[in-house]
């Protein structure tokens, strides 16, 4: 099949997996059907609707259980998770902090509010996540680690403190490889796991691998507060430290306003844990779901040429939190005319983020060779992936 009919061809196809689609499909939208409106409704009868409530901590205790993570602090959004966990590993102000250049601009800009500088490492193409191989060939050629134990950068002689994997769309990166690079080079790792609440890496959930990890909670994640997110840890003494940061370093007292240092208002809303306790629960369901979706496409894509599906790896379970299918070479033009002929029909799909060496605030960062970054940038097309779509 020649290329100039791949736009119409994939188009055809998504409209059979969606069947009946309505006049507009969205990318990603949130789904209430439990407990949601019970839930909320009760803050607004008892008036706890701000940073203070029964549902901050239960969502704080449930979604703890749930990742295995032995502590979890509830928080605004993803971003805020992410800028309070690279504090609390020890990021100071001119670190460089390696961070994959295919990722959504929150996780640079987490790094940019340590006034720290993102330093921009490529991915694998099988996981769009961080590449443990490229980068430790990488880290071989430009790392020094001096006898303070830190690591440094030979070429600009910065310290090298933190390594950001990021869960691509929810499949994890390679950790077992990637927490044996951290230690080579005497690394901290903080997941970005912002998109991948549900999903396991050999059995065990994204999240509970690095020192602290931020997942996100925005209405077009897998389950949503509205807008929020969430510090996991498995330090008693670094998770005292996130709620005392995010709650304005407040000393308890009945009645006294006691602050002992400079902090921060990063707090959920009991409003928004509510919505989350709901969510929470469904979390299974809407798994199961979404699985069913991916496996849909999956079939349907495999009689289609020049185009393939985006997999989990054998060994993890993703939470198939945005599908996507790559296309078999690099070109901007037909990935164009996929997307316009997809989303004039109605049907959203979105190209990948622009890569961070690609944006103006981050184009002069240091960088190792991006060609798979590059690459992917121009091949990868998200469709759509609500959780309501097999109904």
């Amino acid at each position: 099949m020649s290329n100039e009919h791949l736009p119409t061809v994939i188009l055809e196809t998504l409209q059979q997996v969606l069947s009946n689609p309505k006049n507009f499909t969205a990318l990603h939208e949130p789904t209430f059907q439990g407990s949601e409106w019970e839930y909320v409704k009760a803050c607004l009868d008892t008036g706890w609707v701000s940073s203070v409530g029964k549902y901050v901590d239960q969502f704080e205790r449930e979604l703890a259980e749930y990742t295995g993570s032995p502590y979890a602090i509830a928080v605004m959004n993803g971003t805020s998770a992410l800028h309070i966990s690279l504090l609390l590993a020890g990021v100071q102000a001119n670190d460089e902090v390696l961070i994959p250049s295919l990722t959504f601009v929150a996780t640079a800009n987490a790094v940019s509010y340590c006034n720290a500088i993102p330093h921009l490492i490529d991915v694998a193409s099988e996981t769009m996540g961080l590449d443990p191989v490229k980068l430790d060939q990488y880290l071989q050629e430009i790392v020094h680690v001096k006898t303070d134990g830190f690591a440094y950068n030979r070429q600009t002689g910065r310290r090298i403190s933190v390594v950001v994997p990021m869960h691509t769309f929810g499949h994890p990166v390679e950790l077992d490889a990637l927490v044996e690079v951290c230690e080579r080079y005497r690394l901290v790792m903080v997941e970005d796991a912002a998109e991948s609440l549900g999903s396991y890496y050999k059995g065990r959930h994204t999240g509970t691998y690095g020192k602290l990890a931020a997942l996100s909670f925005n209405g077009n994640k897998i389950i949503t507060t509205g807008g929020g997110g969430a510090v996991l840890t498995a330090d008693e003494g670094i998770a005292k430290r996130v709620k005392h940061l995010t709650t304005t370093a407040k000393i308890p007292h009945r009645w006294a306003f006691q602050h002992d240092e400079t902090a921060f208002n990063m707090r959920m809303p009991n409003l928004n844990a509510a919505l989350g306790c709901a969510q929470l629960e469904q979390l299974p369901d809407f798994l199961t779901r979404k699985r069913k979706l991916a496996q849909r496409y999956k079939e349907s894509l495999l009689q289609v040429d020049g185009v393939r599906w985006f997999e989990e790896q054998n060994h993890v379970s993703s939470n198939y939190w945005l599908n996507a299918i790559v296309l078999d070479q690099s070109d901007e033009r037909l990935r164009n005319q996929i997307l316009d002929a997809t989303n004039e029909a109605g049907i959203m799909t979105r190209p990948i983020w622009t890569p961070m060496h690609r944006l103006q605030m981050y184009q002069d960062c240091p960088r190792m060779d991006l060609s798979t970054t590059e690459e992917l940038e121009m091949r990868v097309i998200n469709i759509p992936s609500g959780v309501t779509l097999m109904e």
